[in-house]
């Protein structure tokens, strides 16, 4: 397990970690998420039971007593999503994750530990935080962001525009590629998406076109031979995702497009072009970039 299973925790906490990444196979990301919001809540918990005036993060749980999680009310919880609302100034996308986080905590606590016996959080009632649509860049800003990548030094920079202009792949999704995950012979790639779960990505002539230009020099850098990953970084190891964040967001301020993307941050880069759903390999073949090539300067 990462650094989160430690001796501070109680046992039960432990334990939820160890089910929720081997039974249910959740990402480290999401089960580091999970770990922070519940080892929240129940601080904040046990500074209510002890009547401690203190801040959550000088709290030590590793004694919290498991009957305690036997008398923990709906009305507590909503004590909790109070205090990180008033307190902690969390937006509704933080509350409504802490809470996802407690719904998964008590589901394992009532149906796979039999810990409790009542799930306070079926009797919660919270709105769902709306998901407005992702703002996307039209054919010409989008052809001008290729051609700003287009330069001698940095075909992988290119690709990697290509791949998010033409295949609306998340930042995670990209940063995991690795290079046996292209099938040429059938222009496709596979890439691993939420949850860890694959699914196949069909890829127009643009993107194969930017992958074997980019793959010549990737290939003859004998210092990343042994590096799976399709894109590396100067370290020739895997690059990051700040890496490709910075990219993205120094190609956007070039063309002073960063602010169409609606995240300052592009904390999740994600490009979006007008893609028709009905047939996904046909839309990804009749997307206007679909035939966008590199120049091959030198």
């Amino acid at each position: 397990m990462n650094n989160y299973n430690t001796p501070d925790n109680p046992e039960f906490l432990n334990d939820y970690l160890v089910h929720i990444k081997l039974v249910q196979l959740l990402s480290e990301r999401t089960i580091q998420g999970y770990y922070e919001d519940i080892r929240l809540f129940l601080r904040f918990i046990y500074m209510n039971n002890h009547n401690i005036d203190d801040i959550p993060e000088n709290i030590d749980i590793s004694d919290f007593p498991a009957d305690d999680l036997r008398k923990i009310t709906v009305s507590d919880i909503y004590n909790f999503i109070f205090y990180v609302s008033d307190e902690r100034h969390n937006n509704d996308k933080a509350r409504y994750r802490k809470i996802s986080s407690l719904r998964s905590f008590f589901k394992y606590l009532e149906k796979a530990a039999h810990i409790i016996e009542k799930d306070p959080t079926k009797d919660l009632d919270v709105p769902v935080p709306k998901k407005s649509l992702p703002k996307f860049l039209s054919l010409n800003e989008s052809m001008r962001l290729l051609q700003a990548s287009d330069n001698a030094d940095s075909k992988r920079d290119y690709c990697i525009i290509t791949l998010f202009l033409n295949c609306g792949i998340r930042l995670s999704e990209l940063v995991g590629i690795n290079i046996s995950d292209i099938d040429f012979y059938e222009n496709r790639m596979k890439v691993l998406g939420k949850g860890n779960k694959e699914r196949m990505i069909y890829l127009n002539e643009a993107c194969i076109d930017a992958l074997n230009k980019y793959l010549v020099i990737r290939r003859d850098n004998q210092k990343a031979k042994a590096e799976p990953a399709l894109f590396i970084s100067n370290q020739n190891k895997r690059i990051s995702k700040r890496r490709v964040q910075q990219i993205v967001e120094n190609t956007l301020t070039a063309l002073t497009l960063k602010e169409l993307l609606g995240h300052a941050s592009v904390a999740t880069t994600e490009i979006y072009t007008h893609l028709s759903n009905e047939n996904v390999r046909n839309a990804i073949e009749s997307n206007p970039l679909s035939k966008v090539k590199s120049d091959d300067k030198e």
